[in-house]
Order: C-alpha cells, then structure tokens, then sequence
C-alpha cells in the first residue's frame, strides 16, 4: 500500500489525542500471559526467475514489493504444511 506526501503529511499534524482507539482492544496482562515473541528469520540472497507481469505488479505495489513477495510465499508455504498435517 502507498500513501500519498500529502496524507503523509496530514497524518504528520494530527495529534496522538485525536486517534481514535475504541475498536482496538486493550492489552491487559491475560494477552501478554501468552504472546509469543516472533522475530524474522534470516534472509537469503538468490537468484529467481518470475514472469515479467508478476515482478511488475509487485514493483507497481510500491516499496517493500519484495518483502510482499516473501510474505506471499510464506503464507503458501505455511497453509501447504497446515494441509499435509
């Protein structure tokens, strides 16, 4: 997702007071009773062949496209183990 200079910049001038919150849940100590800490794996440098259309795509999404790319693999990886399990 991109975001404009000027919505940047109106976000910029908005004070902490004037979000509102009220749709997100407080964290009490029950959650962090079981929040899991996550830290990202290591990456690694290869080379890969996509159809020009895909790698356009994911460049068009804006900066972070590769990062996008690793998500959108993940995900698949990670709903393929679910389903052979």
């Amino acid at each position: 997702m991109t975001i404009s200079a000027a919505r940047l910049k109106e976000l910029q001038k908005r004070q902490d007071a004037d979000i509102d919150y009220s749709d997100i849940p407080e964290l009490d100590d029950a959650f962090f009773e079981t929040a899991e800490l996550v830290t990202p794996s290591a990456k690694t440098q290869i080379t890969v062949r996509l159809d020009s259309d895909v790698l356009d795509w994911f460049r068009e999404q804006g900066k972070g496209y590769q990062t996008r790319m690793n998500a959108v693999l993940k995900a698949y990886m990670e709903s393929q183990r679910r389903r052979s399990r």
